[in-house]
């Protein structure tokens, strides 16, 4: 019995699957060419295409010595560009601070910079002096960062951070820091998770939960909930006087 040849159609369409794997194979066996590698442009583009470049290995990326550091790390850019961002919830600051990065990456204690916290009424904002105190040890890579930049200048023309205020008590409210410190609350109890934030802000209605981010409309029966439960005085004149 003979052997039964093919269709000419059949054979022809082989060939051609044929040569188009070929031409795959070559396609991705081929490396990228300089001409299609990503540059970059500034330290924080670098760390992006370096982030990337571990994720996808066929990615081709081009770092300029100038750009090739290891400071400012990621997360700083990062950061940056999210507590900067205009179309983020919360108001601008005059420095594009962020508290996930100091306070969630770096740990830093939320007294360090709110100092008096624990000793006075209200809490401070931290001063010009108090930011510089800790940026002053960092390398000149830093200062390719706006935020920085601004707030170098700040320092050098001796002016005061002119911080937005967020969190606001109604005049006919009393809120002693120093008391609920020594007591052992931590500030996310009032003030939300913030470690965890680029940009702070507030959310319409009262949120009832532990941890929930602070409100634009306080009730009363927050606080009240909050002394009930911890055996704190209910008495009006604790906080209206």
């Amino acid at each position: 019995m003979g052997t039964q040849r093919l269709p000419r159609r059949c054979t022809g369409l082989f060939a051609a699957l044929v040569l188009v794997g070929a031409l795959l194979v070559t396609a991705v066996a081929e490396p990228a060419s300089a001409d299609t590698a990503r540059r970059a442009s500034s330290i924080c583009e670098a760390q992006e295409l370096k982030a990337l470049a571990a994720e996808d290995p066929h990615l081709v990326i081009e770092i300029p010595e100038e750009f090739d550091k290891a400071f400012p790390p990621l997360e700083a850019c990062r950061s940056h560009e999210a507590a900067w961002d205009p179309a983020a919830e919360g108001p601008l600051q005059p420095i594009p601070f962020s508290h996930k990065h100091h306070a969630g990456d770096w740990k830093i204690d939320c007294q360090y910079c709110h100092s008096g916290t624990d000793r006075s009424r209200a809490a401070g904002v931290p001063s010009v002096e108090v930011c510089m105190g800790c940026h002053e040890q960092f390398g000149p890579e830093y200062d390719t960062l706006e935020g920085i930049q601004i707030l170098k200048q700040y320092w050098a023309e001796q002016k005061s951070i002119p911080w937005v205020q967020i969190h606001r008590m109604p005049e006919h409210v009393k809120f002693q820091h120093q008391a609920h410190v020594r007591a052992g609350f931590e500030c996310q109890t009032c003030h939300g998770p913030v470690e965890s934030l680029d940009k702070l802000y507030l959310v319409p209605d009262t949120k009832w939960w532990q941890y929930g981010l602070p409100t634009q409309k306080l009730e009363m029966g927050w606080c009240v909930l909050c002394h009930r439960d911890n055996g704190a005085s209910q008495d009006c004149l604790t906080c209206h006087y």
